[in-house]
């Protein structure tokens, strides 16, 4: 499904554009849930269309030196890629959160109304990732495989239905309705480098001495990582607690006297 007419630096521009528009939002204390639907659509939308902005498979594509499929040369594309991780240190992980195409799709399936499989404790995926971004790097640079290719990623954006990839992919997709975002918690190679900035955040959600001690966000979080004793690195910035939260200004995002959720 993928419009060759579409030069994928629109995905880019879109990414950027995106990127500082919801990081206002957070900054502002204007984000909500609702608010940031149309961003989550029009990522999907984008990643049919252009297959950008995919940060995992742009990355993947700089790990292989497939400048082609970059549609750009790699010192760029490796110096946006960068960018973003150094964006990730000041505002958390707002990219994974509604920007990639990736992460929005399993966003909405998560959104369906069925059964939701138990929160997983946030330091098991990073353990399960760093395993598999290791074998990432092996398959890549020392043996030339697209792994996320194989996993059907580009498959599943280019609609190849005729293929097995692509099928592999859709069932990432099913899951998510019922699992949080397997692909980007267990999977995803950029995941795996913006998790330990983003833990670092300048900016991030804080709790204040408001909190009354309700646990409510921690219930609402799908990740884990509402507990008081996370460190953020798996926080998509989702909303969930914030929007639980019963007192206002017990749980805000920003810098400085709150304590660190």
């Amino acid at each position: 499904m993928v419009v060759e007419s579409i030069p994928k630096a629109v995905g880019f521009i879109y990414g950027l554009l995106a990127f500082v528009t919801l990081a206002w939002l957070w900054y502002s204390g204007r984000f909500t849930r609702r608010r940031v639907m149309p961003f989550l659509i029009a990522s999907v939308l984008l990643g049919f269309l252009v297959f950008a902005p995919v940060f995992p498979y742009q990355l993947q594509m700089v790990v292989l030196g497939n400048a082609a499929a970059l549609g750009s040369p790699l010192p760029m594309a490796l110096g946006g890629l960068l960018a973003f991780i150094v964006l990730a240190l000041i505002v958390g992980r707002v990219i994974c959160g509604q920007v990639c195409p990736a992460g929005a799709v399993q966003e909405l399936m998560y959104l369906l109304p069925v059964k939701k499989h138990g929160r997983a404790e946030s330091r098991v995926p990073v353990a399960v990732r760093a395993g598999v971004f290791l074998i990432f790097l092996v398959a890549g640079l020392g043996l030339s495989v697209n792994l996320l290719a194989l996993i059907g990623l580009p498959g599943f954006f280019h609609l190849a239905v005729a293929s097995v990839s692509f099928f592999v992919f859709l069932s990432i997709v099913l899951l998510s309705a019922v699992v949080y975002r397997p692909f980007c918690r267990y999977v995803c190679p950029y995941g795996a480098l913006l998790a330990p900035v983003a833990s670092k955040g300048l900016y991030r959600l804080r709790r204040t001495d408001a909190c009354i001690g309700c646990r409510k966000c921690e219930r609402a979080c799908p990740t884990g990582e509402a507990d008081p004793s996370a460190r953020l690195g798996e926080c998509y910035l989702c909303g969930r607690c914030t929007e639980a939260c019963p007192v206002e200004g017990a749980l805000v995002y920003g810098r400085g006297d709150g304590k660190s959720r």
